[in-house]
C-alpha cells in the first residue's frame, strides 16, 4: 500500500488595522519569530483558457529567501476556515522554474507582492502580511480549534475572518476602482493609490 502523501492547508485570514499592535501581542503571548520580515514576489499561472482559476485551483511560483512552486486545490465547502489540498516543492532556480511552467503551457496572469513576517506558537503558524492594499494576518494550524484559540489569544474577531484569497480580494477591489484594471498587485504599480476599508469592503479583525 502506498503512503498517503496528501497534505492540507487549514488557515484563516483577517484584515488588520494595527500591525504593530498585532506583532506586540504575538511577542506578549510568547510566539517565536520564525522568519523576520521578508519581501515576497509571487507569480500566478494558469492555462490560457483560465481553467485552473475556474476550478478554484492555484499554481504559484514564489520567491523570497527560497523559491517555491505551490499547488492548491479548491477549498472544501461548508468549512469555518479555508481547508484545501496543498503541495509545495522547493526549487533552486526561479527563472528556470518559470520557463518550465511556461513550457508546459502555463502562463503568468497575475503578479503580486507582499512583505511577510512569520511567527510560530506551539503547533500554529502565524504570518503578518503587508500588501499594497492593506495589512493582513493569516493563521494556519492542524485543526480549526487550534486556529480559533489563537484568534482569541490575539483578540481578533472570529466573525470577521476572510475565506477569500488575496487575488480574489484584489479582483473585487478592481470592481469598485475601475482605474486599477490591468494592474498587478505590486507595490510599484499601486504606489500612487490609497485604499480605505470601504474600498476593500472588509471588517477588520482587530479593534
Amino acid at each position: 500500500m502506498s503512503p498517503n502523501l496528501k497534505e492540507e492547508e487549514i488557515e484563516v485570514k483577517f484584515y488588520i488595522r494595527h500591525i504593530d499592535q498585532i506583532k506586540k501581542k504575538l511577542e506578549t503571548i510568547g510566539a517565536v519569530l520564525e522568519k523576520p520580515r521578508v519581501f515576497e514576489s509571487n507569480l500566478r499561472f494558469d492555462y490560457p483558457d483560465g481553467i485552473l482559476s475556474a476550478n478554484k485551483q492555484v499554481l504559484r511560483l514564489r520567491r523570497d529567501t527560497e523559491n517555491t512552486i505551490t499547488y492548491k486545490g479548491p477549498a472544501q465547502i461548508n468549512q469555518p476556515v479555508s481547508v484545501r489540498e496543498e503541495i509545495e516543492i522547493e526549487v533552486d532556480d526561479f527563472e528556470r522554474a518559470k520557463h518550465l511552467l511556461e513550457a508546459l503551457g502555463y502562463e503568468v496572469y497575475m503578479e503580486y507582492e507582499k512583505y511577510r513576517t512569520t511567527y510560530a506558537y506551539q503547533d500554529v503558524l502565524i504570518v503578518v502580511d503587508e500588501l499594497p492594499i492593506g495589512n493582513f494576518i493569516e493563521i494556519e494550524g492542524p485543526h480549526v480549534s487550534a486556529i480559533h484559540i489563537m484568534t482569541e489569544l490575539l483578540g481578533l474577531h472570529w466573525e470577521n475572518r476572510i475565506p477569500a484569497s488575496y487575488l480574489y480580494l484584489f479582483e473585487q477591489l478592481k470592481k469598485h476602482r475601475p482605474e486599477l484594471e490591468g494592474t498587478h498587485l505590486s507595490f510599484a504599480q499601486l504606489s500612487s493609490f490609497q485604499f480605505s476599508e470601504s474600498d476593500l469592503a472588509l471588517d477588520p479583525g482587530d479593534d
